[in-house]
């Protein structure tokens, strides 16, 4: 690599996870977005045909007569391969398959536990988590050999526990996780701020100070300039509780997975008077189960946002596929578009190409000083050259503490038994989840089901 005259070139990229056909495509219209930088991009994925589709589509992205930046695309075999030299890791992947997810989401819903999401925390994150650390230990391992100096960037849910898995096996990495759930408040303010003043904002205009874990993130301050936009936001869910201006126009049944209007996160404001700052397919899971995910009705019809199933999921994938053939084919054409995601601007940061501060998921080292240490939490953080150091976000305040607190502690008994392969301690961190509010009996019950319907990655358990 090589950094002159404000410029980097020769910037090797490992991807983790090279064969997505949804991060990955968004990371190379990122890329051939953004003036300064350029180098090669090394796809690594245990589906290695995939990976070779996605070379073929990054590589396209240097003929579009707009792209700023030059990148060569390489399939490779082995992760070996992908991270030997790397100066950047990029972590998307999908732990086990959708089967694997179907049984995380739709298994409890037999005794009335629904998620909306099921990939961070609920009876769903805490499974998928035991299949997700064995895989970043791997991953934690092989950086360490191949490029422990590189900066490691993760957006594998569930966020946290990878996180704080690549520390453990790992302590002198240099590894963060990347979530864009605040940007779409930072949007929300903005809207509000629009009806109260007329003055319009770009989301990075919003300055916040965010605290909490992950999909479970919070605002304490937010601001525009000087205006506080705590009492605009106020009068704004009050005007706008029961609106239904963010639902699905029409009936659409794929459109129904993401409706939202934003109710989940309107209420919590208004109980606490923090701004809750994840979307409320998230926000939910992490509350009482009688708040907002009783059953299906009174998701969809109180509060207004969509269960997610993973058979949506499946029937977006074969479109995805679909039009990864097209894209390779030339039937339809490559298109650069920005994703709002802020992964290239943090490695020019970390670069020395500019400074740049924004949320981020790292262990605490104080800067939430009423959370345990170690923990991964999310606040903002400094970006600047080799250096993405946490900022002082203060303690959460004693309104939300509890809620928050019981959620880092969820991640740290489910990190724990990850990596001491100890399914006894597992079903305990699953029978403490908020929403797992049935008999130990019934939850022993669901628990064996879902452990037995993701076994093939639980090889390395003692499972009885």
């Amino acid at each position: 690599m090589k950094i002159e005259n404000n410029m980097a070139t020769d910037v090797k990229i490992a991807y983790i996870g090279g064969g997505s056909r949804g991060w990955a495509w968004g990371l190379m219209s990122d890329l051939a977005s953004s003036e300064g930088i350029s180098g090669d991009v090394y796809l690594y994925d245990i589906d290695l045909e995939a990976a070779k589709a996605n070379e073929i589509i990054g590589n396209k992205y240097n003929d579009l007569p707009d792209a700023v930046s030059k990148w060569g695309y390489h399939a490779v075999e082995t992760i070996d391969e992908a991270l030997t030299g790397a100066n950047f890791v990029v972590i998307s992947i999908l732990p086990g398959t959708f089967d694997e997810m179907e049984s995380d989401v739709h298994a409890p819903e037999k005794y009335g536990i629904y998620q909306p999401v099921g990939d961070t925390t609920g009876p769903g994150g805490v499974v998928r988590a035991l299949r997700t650390i064995p895989m970043f230990e791997v991953i934690a391992k092989a950086i360490e050999k191949n490029c422990p100096d590189a900066w490691v960037i993760n957006y594998t849910n569930p966020m946290a526990i990878c996180v704080n898995t690549l520390y453990k096996t790992f302590p002198g990495i240099k590894a963060f996780g990347c979530c864009h759930e605040v940007f779409g408040t930072q949007r929300l303010l903005a809207t509000a701020l629009e009806e109260a003043t007329g003055i319009k904002a770009e989301r990075d205009d919003i300055t916040v100070n965010v605290v909490g874990v992950n999909h479970f993130t919070w605002l304490t301050s937010a601001q525009y300039r000087n205006i506080d936009l705590f009492p605009i936001y106020r009068e704004f869910c009050e005007k706008h509780y029961d609106d239904d201006s963010g639902k699905a126009a029409d009936d659409n049944w794929a459109n129904k997975q993401w409706q939202t209007t934003n109710k989940v996160k309107k209420d919590l404001f208004l109980r606490y008077g923090v701004i809750a700052a994840a979307g409320d397919r998230h926000l939910a899971e992490f509350c009482e189960k009688e708040w907002y995910l009783k059953d299906v009705e009174m998701v969809e019809k109180k509060w207004n946002f969509g269960l997610t199933a993973v058979k949506w999921r499946k029937q977006d994938m074969e479109g995805r596929l679909a039009k990864s053939k097209r894209l390779i084919s030339g039937e339809q054409a490559i298109e650069l578009k920005k994703t709002g995601e802020e992964g290239v601007r943090q490695m020019k940061a970390l670069l020395g190409l500019g400074d740049l501060v924004t949320n981020i998921n790292l262990p605490n080292v104080g800067q939430i000083p009423n959370l345990p240490l170690g923990v991964v939490v999310e606040t903002n953080a400094v970006f600047r050259a080799d250096s993405a150091t946490p900022v002082m976000a203060g303690a959460i305040p004693e309104r939300i503490y509890p809620l928050i607190a019981r959620n880092a502690g969820a991640q740290a008994g489910v990190v724990k038994a990850g990596v001491e392969k100890n399914i006894d301690l597992a079903f305990d961190a699953f029978c403490n989840d908020p929403l797992v509010d049935i008999p130990v009996a019934d939850a022993k019950e669901l628990f064996n089901e879902m452990i037995e319907n993701t076994k093939k990655y639980l090889d390395m358990y003692e499972i009885k």
